[in-house]
């Protein structure tokens, strides 16, 4: 309610009650989930504490209906496709608003699917599709915001790719890791909001994809060098045969690009400080993870589950993704751009844009002054 309130912080202002009331709609809708999963829960146990319940025996059906109740509600508070045209919809809000939105309260559904992973962990298939929606959201959240030319819409679509990226961590069992993303994401996210003002006027760089063959060695060389390290500071071994995997390819591709960009921007020569500072980083994300196991041991939070066919294809999705921008930049020297690729894009673009009602298109439909 309160963040509805600051969203139409000018009731005049046509687009912005209509992006309150649009956000409303989902909340309550969320808040009516909620609800159900909750009922579904006591209707079995006639337990009112979350600690009570987790200690009962739940049948069957009482479970499977709080599970995708409980699913639905944390998809409607942190954005998740389909539940995510109220977030894209707000950026009429003004920006110390947006940046509590998106650094704070958005992550509101993650921490809920988190406290209730008691409910999940026994749970494969459902575990399964929890990957599935969030990486899925994840791309589409990333690849729109990479379509836009508004810093605050490029932020947006961020903050849906994040929390798209957080919820299949709980998918894969990794609910200590989905936190440590969620506080990290928040901090990250409020400082480029509060920072927005002064990007027009920030320097950008041409990363000259593809790159050469040299630095795309010593990216991959950087890539495993964190990947080492992270493995190394969370207790996590390389030669895994479950969900962990998944983390470990993330944070070797996180590394690579981070490694990448040094090398492009800066000269070769300080490829050493590179690797080094790659080396510290990653071993600090991996014990903020292990300090967060130990810290919450008491809810179990770790429950890597079994690779099967489905994380594969999530994998390789995740590399083609990373691998293939490399080389998207060719595509502006063609003379041609194929057909497909334009309906493509389009259709991407236009299905990123933001309700109608929430667009001001003329200066006339503002009033500055009451």
């Amino acid at each position: 309610m309160i963040l509805v309130k600051l969203m139409i912080h000018k009731p005049s202002w046509r687009s912005a009650f209509c992006s309150g009331m649009l956000a409303s709609k989902n909340f309550i809708l969320g808040a009516i989930f909620l609800a159900l999963g909750l009922a579904a829960l006591y209707y079995d146990t006639e337990k009112l504490s979350i600690k009570a319940i987790a200690n009962c025996n739940i049948s069957p059906l009482s479970l499977l209906a709080s599970q995708i109740f409980l699913l639905l509600a944390a998809m409607t508070q942190s954005a998740i496709w389909p539940f995510h045209r109220w977030l894209i919809s707000s950026l009429n809000s003004p920006t110390p608003v947006s940046s509590i939105m998106h650094a704070g309260l958005i992550n509101g559904g993650g921490f809920l699917i988190v406290r209730f992973s008691f409910l999940y962990i026994n749970s494969p298939k459902i575990l399964t599709l929890i990957f599935i929606i969030g990486l899925m959201t994840a791309c589409i959240g990333t690849i729109w915001k990479l379509m836009q030319h508004d810093i605050k819409r490029m932020l947006a679509c961020s903050t849906m790719g994040q929390m798209g990226f957080m919820l299949a961590q709980c998918g894969l069992g990794l609910f200590s890791a989905a936190i440590i993303h969620l506080c990290l994401h928040g901090l990250f996210k409020a400082y480029l909001f509060l920072g927005s003002g002064s990007t027009a006027q920030e320097k950008r760089i041409d990363l000259k994809y593809p790159p050469k063959w040299g630095s795309f060695f010593f990216a991959l060389l950087g890539g495993l060098i964190g990947c080492y390290s992270f493995a190394l500071a969370s207790g996590k071994a390389w030669n895994v045969y479950d969900t962990n995997l998944i983390i470990l390819l993330l944070v070797w591709i996180l590394c690579c690009q981070f490694t990448l960009s040094f090398l492009l921007e800066k000269s070769p020569k300080n490829i050493i400080n590179i690797f080094m500072i790659i080396f510290l980083l990653s071993g600090i994300y991996g014990l903020m993870i292990r300090f967060l196991d130990g810290l919450l041991d008491d809810l179990n939070l770790v429950h890597p589950q079994p690779l099967n066919i489905i994380h594969f294809l999530g994998m390789g999705v995740l590399f083609f993704c990373w691998f293939g921008l490399f080389f998207v930049k060719h595509l502006n020297t063609q003379k041609k751009v194929p057909t497909w690729i334009l309906y493509l894009y389009v259709k991407l673009l236009n299905g990123s844009q933001p309700d109608f009602t929430t667009i001001t298109n003329n200066r006339n439909a503002y009033t500055y002054l009451k």
